[in-house]
């Protein structure tokens, strides 16, 4: 009877070690103040973990990955910027901290082109190459190919 009542408590001890987990002890990680900038300023910047904020800002981000922001202005194209961030251990004469790359993050915002314009445009770069091929080369030793 002595055996099976040791035997008993073994196992319910090693059941009981077999769900305990680490993970209550680890806190939660801390959040991190990233820097906020866009050319021209004004720019909503949103990130891919949820908070946004008007250009130029910062905000504290709790992340444990990597994220992205993406800038968006009236009358400007969307700008989209991949963050990473780097969590490096506390080591024997140094704590652990945080990196964030880029920082700040910042972009420069190119001006959206209207349909028109940018109909005009292909046009002329399609008209380019046929007036070069018109012009004569008048220096050329080489009779013409065609």
């Amino acid at each position: 009877m002595r055996r099976v009542l040791l035997l008993t408590a073994a196992g319910l001890s090693l059941a009981g070690c077999s769900s305990f987990s680490m993970d209550a002890f680890k806190s939660a990680p801390e959040p991190v103040t990233v820097q906020f900038e866009s050319t021209p300023p004004g720019a909503e910047a949103k990130t891919s973990v949820g908070p946004a904020c008007t250009t130029p800002c910062s905000l504290p981000i709790v992340t444990e990955g990597d994220f992205s922001v993406t800038f968006t202005l009236p009358k400007f194209q969307p700008a989209t910027v991949p963050v990473t961030v780097t969590r490096v251990p506390a080591e024997f004469a140094s704590p652990a901290r945080t990196v964030v790359d880029p920082s700040p993050v910042a972009v420069e915002l190119q001006p959206a082109v209207s349909p028109r314009k940018a109909r005009k445009a292909a046009k002329k770069r399609a008209a380019a190459p046929a007036a070069e091929q018109a012009a004569p080369a008048a220096s050329t030793p080489f009779p013409n190919p065609r």
